[in-house]
């Protein structure tokens, strides 16, 4: 079943701006689908690399205060940056990224807060898009955290 659905689709190699990357990762792009915006339906990466899981990032400052009280923009934006520090520490790329999970307590704030977000998204990431999803939740366990990020990273 699942080579049945590798031939029916096309994939493309990706990087930042074109960028040569250190792992062989291509997007799944579904022949037919409509193109996806700001994340990948799917993404394969070739072995070889050392994964890397991310616990989930909130706004938090490097001596764990929550910054952004009440701003989504400034909360995602400095829950995205310490995913990027993980990163970063583990000896990866931002292009490394292949998966993330987005955990926000307001949808309405978050679709408010999209082109404030997609400009900071573009300067720290490019047009590098991994496979994501936005999840509304009822709470998050820090008093007054807006949003939540997860992520996995092959490092190659």
């Amino acid at each position: 079943m699942l080579h049945k659905i590798f031939r029916r689709t096309r994939t493309t190699r990706f990087g930042p701006d074109g960028a040569p990357t250190r792992l062989k990762r291509w997007a799944v792009r579904p022949e037919g689908w409509k193109a996806a915006q700001g994340y990948e339906n799917g993404v394969v990466v070739e072995s070889g690399g050392r994964m890397l899981f991310i616990a989930g990032q909130i706004a938090w400052d490097q001596n764990q205060k929550l910054v952004g009280k009440g701003n989504m923009a400034e909360q995602f934006i400095q829950a995205l940056d310490n995913v990027l520090v993980v990163v970063d520490e583990a000896g990866g790329r931002p292009e490394e990224i292949v998966r993330m999970t987005v955990y926000v307590t307001d949808k309405k704030a978050y679709l408010e807060a999209t082109r404030e977000i997609g400009a900071a998204w573009r300067k720290r990431l490019g047009k590098h898009y991994p496979a994501m999803a936005l999840v509304q939740v009822a709470d998050l366990l820090e008093e007054h955290a807006l949003v939540e990020i997860e992520a996995t990273a092959v490092i190659g």
